[in-house]
């Protein structure tokens, strides 16, 4: 979902043509797509390299027998990335720095929750320099603020609603360390303290969407920035949300 977001920021077209198109998931009936263009060629490209190397570190940090469904995975994917990384060669270097950084940090057990979210926070801000059109680009450099601080939040909220499987795995988790959360809950303050910071982070990318038309991709972008993001941010934080529950839902028709 990260990256169909940032396909509708990258998009240039005025409009979204659709056509009735086969695909592995309706192979009979077949489904009305939307026709392609480059930005979505660009989120597909980026979306590979950036799952390859969150296998590769799964394989890292797996050890050799419950490393293998990794190590498969990577067979599977190693002729789409190679074709994604030649074509996007410079967002692959940054994505391979940025992990490392991040894996760096949490060997480290590093204390600083904005650290640790800035590695992922700069990554998927890096993806606005792969817009080819020289003029375009200093649109979207302005609006890499808004990626940055999207990767922030995505990264904060995961840490905050994985929190009590991470205390109790031994897996890194900067919010433990942050507010000394070692039993897997915030207390009202630090959950307080957290939810500014979620959205402080929130109100920047208002003000950077801001700076851009988006044509027909407006509604969906103001909706996300405006209303998703604080909705799932507080659900999180009360402990209400739930995506086991919301996919069986989805599932089911609901």
């Amino acid at each position: 979902y990260d990256l169909a977001f940032l396909a509708m920021l990258l998009s240039r077209e005025p409009e979204c043509p659709t056509a009735h198109c086969r695909c592995p998931a309706h192979p009979i009936r077949g489904c009305d797509a939307l026709e392609p263009q480059p930005a979505f060629d660009a989120a597909a490209d980026l979306s590979v390299i950036l799952t390859w190397w969150q296998l590769t570190d799964g394989v890292a940090d797996h050890g050799f027998f419950r490393g293998l469904p990794y190590r498969a995975a990577l067979l599977a994917l190693s002729r789409a990335y190679r074709k994604a990384r030649a074509r996007r060669p410079g967002f692959d270097q940054r994505t391979r720095t940025h992990l490392e950084e991040l894996a760096r940090l949490e060997g480290e057990r590093c204390p600083s929750m904005d650290r640790a979210a800035d590695a992922f926070a700069a990554l998927l801000a890096g993806a606005a320099e792969e817009e080819p059109d020289p003029v375009r680009r200093r649109v979207l450099e302005q609006l890499s603020q808004l990626l940055y601080h999207l990767g922030r939040w995505i990264y904060l909220v995961d840490a905050a609603d994985d929190l009590k499987k991470d205390v109790k795995s031994g897996s890194y988790n900067p919010l433990v360390y942050r507010f000394h959360a070692e039993g897997g809950t915030l207390t009202a303050e630090d959950r307080a303290a957290l939810a500014a910071t979620l959205d402080s982070s929130v109100r920047a990318m208002a003000a950077a969407f801001e700076l851009a038309d988006f044509g027909p991709w407006r509604a969906i972008i103001e909706s996300v920035v405006y209303e998703g993001l604080y909705a799932v941010g507080a659900a999180v934080l009360n402990g209400t949300f739930h995506k086991g529950r919301r996919r069986k839902q989805r599932k089911a028709g609901a």
